[in-house]
């Protein structure tokens, strides 16, 4: 691959719990890829263009709130009105397997719950930017 992955992490929302988003930006990064972490506290719109201004492969976004049913969905228009549906939206949090089929029946990638491995997240991430990116 000629160009490194780049990943947008973020935390959106008023869940102030941000270890788990900081383990996997550790654990992409370790990983040789570019990894920009948004923080706290961020809307879906900061998400988005934080993307689209980084040009990255990949947004990660982890949801402990209990909103994601709402969250995953408004990001992935907000991607495609900025002509960006092609970036990886992918996430991890408490999510019920019911919401994670629901969530994944609409375009969002793969959902990881607590407990995940790091290298299964970085492998995912890996495997579907080869796969999907247009160089």
């Amino acid at each position: 691959m000629k160009n490194k992955i780049r990943v947008v992490v973020a935390k959106v929302g008023l869940d102030g719990h941000d270890r788990g988003a900081k383990v996997i930006a550790a654990a992409l990064r370790d990983a040789g890829m570019e990894v920009i972490y948004t923080g706290l506290r961020k809307t879906p719109e900061m998400v988005v263009e934080a993307a689209l201004q980084e040009d990255a492969d990949a947004i990660g976004v982890s949801i402990l709130s209990g909103a994601h049913m709402t969250i995953f969905p408004k990001i992935l228009n907000l991607m495609k009105e900025k002509g960006i549906g092609d970036v990886l939206l992918f996430g991890g949090g408490i999510i019920p397997e019911q919401d994670i089929k629901s969530l994944k029946s609409v375009g969002v990638g793969e959902l990881f719950t607590p407990g995940a491995s790091t290298l299964d997240i970085v492998a995912y991430v890996k495997d579907w930017v080869e796969k999907n990116r247009q160089e």
